[in-house]
């Protein structure tokens, strides 16, 4: 594989002008597709084969004219201090909001709250259900503001009115520039990291490429595929982390060459022949993890994961052939002006040795020597042979430190976000507190059971049966009268419990209606189905919990395999893999601390504490693992690399950091950033995910790879390279490391060699 990526390189280098051109192109083509195709749709939670997707279908089969899909607003209106909301003038003031809310565009019907019993017991609070024709992210504006003129009117006369539901367009907060937050900071690690303008501008240049390649295929294609807006931003979150990350090691590989005093073109083809192999590989565990999110069986989680992996792999394309051709542009301007100070020195400091053959006394090697002494290890350098001197203590504490952040992932809850966890100040969770308080903690989560006697008239009377039968389960508030379609064959009965969406008490009481459904089945010849708020969180969490071990069976027994290709060595897998578990769970156990216990909320900017959403641990594990393995696969080839040709274990360990630890610091610090900004977002969920991507990405790079990989490396000594001779056989070797590379390549071409060859020349002289 590096012969062909050396190849590839020089190709690009050579033909930059076309290479360019084409990308330019693409994005311009990709660009104009996107500008004229329709908005995006909305986020759907549908999960097929479930009891509650089943009910869902089976409602919006049976009962078009009630719109399934479309968007919904209740409407909370409660009397002024003293007065009854049942009392003549205040009856007459929420029959003119309900007039209003009718007249308004868009609107499928109001249920009005006296005729719908929807009315608290101690008087003082009803309420209006608005259902709309169209799903939330149709409403115009003109819709939206009939709602808010509407409420606006009846709470100057005096009433409290909140509002919540779908239809509820959310307030407007700062947000939205995570991707501009992300790249300024990685521009500014970039520039301190290669100190050149152009060195920096480079990966910025080709990740923005990338992910607007990649999100505006997104956008042009998202109606077509039902990728909503949440997938595009996923995709941006990760293309722009490894885009940035897989050209900066291609650069910093490239500035290598040519500092050893190789030509551009051919240093472009070495850098893209050896760190491009790690770039490929490290992309394919990222794609892997991606695309795998398929088996857990969501249609929404397998859009966002294929979505993303398909922008993580144009990154990959993008740093093979756009990188080259850009540094066939940018030559030796990529290098500090210092370090091109340098290499002017060294090319003079040769002819200074050409001329000692025609007589001259200036020694130029016993100079270079001289420098080499003077030369300061650096920090990578520094840090691995303290690591190596000291192993088994920084093990221990970077263990026993990850398992310590971890803890708190013991008491991890999961559920879907609801009205219950926005802010305190938003009139959506006003509303939610309002009915709690007046028809109790289950309204919120009402149960909806459906009632199909499988297109035979009767549905009323089975669902009469059924309903007096719940009616007697405990956890059961209120059971309410049966609503039958035009054909008599669907019924649905709602179901009020006694505690709240959320509780546990209600999840167990979802089992428990379950579990009777077979006997009422029997009893009224139908199908019972329960599906609602609560149900359907049920049946998510229960999904991904099925889907778990096969997903992590399947990633990561593929990212093994792929790692054993290119380390040729069982060990080194095995502990990148058992690295990420730890990464992993410390990464959820700081999520949860935030997130679902309130710490340093106000920082973070979470509004309201509550159960951490019911994807993100398999989505954390999807996504961590293909970054982790990314941060595994630079670091680690590079001591391969120098293993392979010739330097001890912890030679090896320590040539690995010297090259690659500054390197994949920054790596780690840009994707950090990249993530860290997305926690500015208003959405909850990408809120979530941005902090928990960060903070994984922070405790893999600088406590997994950084200290424990070495420290691990030092303990096994040789044995971590130790691969049995029959599977060394069986695997193919892709040649990661560039070994084929440095064979195929004339011996002459190293400017090392040629040195070798003057000194050689020198010594008649010398003598």
């Amino acid at each position: 594989m590096a012969t062909f990526l050396y190849k590839l390189g020089r190709l690009s280098f050579r033909r930059r002008r076309y290479v360019a051109l084409l990308w330019v192109l693409l994005l311009g083509g990709i660009g104009y597709a996107s500008s004229a195709a329709p908005a995006p749709p909305a986020d759907s939670f549908s999960m097929p084969g479930t009891d509650s997707q089943k009910a869902f279908d089976l409602l919006d089969e049976r009962f078009p004219a009630a719109s399934a899909e479309g968007a919904t607003a209740r409407v909370v209106i409660r009397a002024p201090e003293g007065e009854k909301i049942t009392d003549p003038a205040a009856k007459a003031e929420v029959n003119q909001l309900v007039a209003a809310l009718g007249k308004g565009p868009q609107v499928a019907g109001v249920a009005d709250p006296y005729k719908a019993s929807a009315v608290s017991k101690d008087g003082t609070t009803a309420y209006a259900s608005v259902t709309y024709k169209v799903i939330s992210t149709e409403l115009t504006d003109k819709t939206h503001d009939t709602l808010t003129d509407a409420t606006d009117k009846t709470r100057a006369e005096g009433f409290t009115v909140e509002t919540g539901g779908d239809a509820v367009q959310a307030e407007q907060e700062m947000g939205g520039s995570a991707e501009l937050i992300g790249i300024a900071v990685s521009a500014v690690v970039l520039v301190i990291t290669f100190g050149s303008l152009i060195a920096a501008g480079l990966p910025l240049l080709t990740a923005i490429i990338g992910v607007g390649i990649g999100v505006s295929g997104i956008a042009a294609l998202g109606s077509v595929l039902n990728l909503s807006g949440t997938t595009s931003t996923l995709a941006m979150m990760i293309g722009l982390a490894v885009g940035i990350d897989y050209a900066l090691f291609i650069v910093s590989r490239y500035r290598a060459e040519i500092a050893e005093g190789r030509e551009p073109e051919e240093a472009a083809g070495r850098a893209t022949g050896t760190a491009g192999s790690a770039v490929v590989f490290a992309g394919l565990t990222v794609i892997v993890a991606l695309a795998g999110l398929s088996v857990v069986n969501i249609p929404m989680l397998t859009k966002m994961g294929l979505a993303a992996a398909a922008t993580v792999a144009i990154a990959v394309l993008i740093a093979l052939t756009m990188i080259p051709a850009l540094l066939g542009f940018a030559g030796k301007r990529a290098l500090r002006r210092k370090d091109r100070k340098n290499l002017k020195s060294r090319a003079d400091s040769k002819d200074s040795k050409d001329s000692k053959v025609r007589g001259l006394t200036q020694p130029a090697a016993a100079h270079s020597t001289e420098n080499a002494r003077n030369t300061k290890p650096n920090l990578g350098t520094r840090w691995a042979r303290l690591v190596l001197r000291r192993p088994v203590t920084v093990l221990l504490i970077g263990v026993l430190g990850l398992g310590a952040v971890a803890i708190p992932a013991t008491s991890l809850e999961l559920g879907l976000p609801d009205e219950g966890t926005s802010a305190p100040d938003t009139t959506q969770r006003k509303a939610y507190d309002l009915l709690s308080e007046s028809f109790g903690a289950g309204f919120n989560g009402p149960l909806m059971v459906t009632v199909d006697t499988g297109g035979t008239k009767g549905a009323a009377a089975a669902a009469k049966t059924v309903g007096t039968s719940l009616a007697k389960v405990d956890g059961v508030a209120a059971v309410t009268p049966a609503s039958v379609n035009p054909a008599g064959d669907t019924a649905i009965i709602t179901v009020v419990p006694t505690t709240g969406p959320s509780d546990h008490k209600t999840e167990e009481l979802v089992k428990t209606i379950r579990s009777k459904a077979s006997g009422l089945e029997a009893d009224t010849k139908s199908d019972v189905l329960v599906t609602g708020q609560t149900a359907m969180t049920i049946d998510f969490s229960q999904t991904l919990d099925d889907a778990l071990l096969p997903y992590l069976g399947l990633v990561v027994g593929l990212a093994f395999l792929l790692l054993m290709l290119v380390f040729r060595s069982v060990l080194v897998p095995l502990k990148a893999a058992l690295g990420f578990l730890l990464s992993v769970a410390a990464a959820l156990g700081a999520v949860v601390a935030v997130f679902q216990w309130g710490w340093l909320a106000d920082i973070v900017g979470v509004d309201q504490p509550g159960p951490i959403m019911s994807m993100m641990p398999i989505f954390m594990i999807g996504v961590v693992f293909g970054l982790a393995m990314d941060y595994e696969v630079f670091l680690v080839t590079r001591m391969r690399e120098a293993y392979v040709h010739g330097a001890r274990p912890a030679e090896a360990v320590v040539t690995g950091f010297k090259h690659g630890g500054r390197v994949v610091g920054a790596a780690a610090v840009i994707m950090i950033s990249v993530f860290s900004g997305f926690i500015m977002e208003n959405d909850d969920m990408i809120k979530m995910m941005g902090f928990g991507l960060a903070i994984a990405v922070f405790f893999d790079a600088f406590v997994v790879r950084m200290a424990i990989v070495p420290a691990v490396l030092a303990l096994l000594g040789k044995s971590a390279w130790w691969l049995p001779r029959w599977l060394d056989k069986l695997l193919p070797n892709m040649d990661v490391e560039g070994e084929k590379l440095h064979k195929t390549l004339a011996p002459s071409s190293s400017p090392a060699a040629e040195d070798d060859e003057e000194e050689r020349e020198l010594e008649p002289v010398r003598g």
